[in-house]
């Protein structure tokens, strides 16, 4: 199953995408102003191209659980996009995926955006956990 992730942002969003069997991710060039119609374009533009299954998108709770506003942000764009894809939109709790990036970037000397590299932590999470409930 082809999925794509979004690491949400107000200015930058990450993007990263699995291959069909739903195995492998790769991160894909950020998408800025993702709420603005020029990002709005972009990203319906990588939809296009990738056309997968389902969209994975990361909720930023508060470490404690709760929502805070960017979650509240998160869960109000899932709604939207659910409006007008075909494909499945989920929220996944996305804490400490940044962190994560950060070190893989480091560790790996990747020169891939970070805001995509956590869109891979966030996607390659979700892939574990589904493969686990299949």
């Amino acid at each position: 199953m082809k999925a794509l992730a979004l690491d949400l942002g107000r200015a930058r969003t990450g993007v990263a995408v699995s291959d069909p069997t739903g195995v492998l991710v790769r991160p894909l060039p950020v998408i800025r102003d993702i709420d603005r119609p020029e990002g709005a374009a972009m990203l319906d533009a990588v939809l296009s191209d990738e056309q997968p299954e389902v969209i994975v998108i990361g909720q930023p709770l508060l470490m404690s659980g709760e929502t805070g506003a960017q979650a509240h942000h998160a869960a109000s764009f899932a709604g939207r996009l659910r409006a007008r894809v075909d494909a499945t939109v989920v929220l996944v709790d996305e804490r400490l995926s940044t962190a994560e990036a950060a070190r893989r970037r480091r560790e790996s000397g990747s020169s891939a955006d970070l805001d995509s590299i956590a869109a891979c932590v966030i996607l390659e999470a979700w892939l574990r956990t589904h493969a686990a409930a299949a």
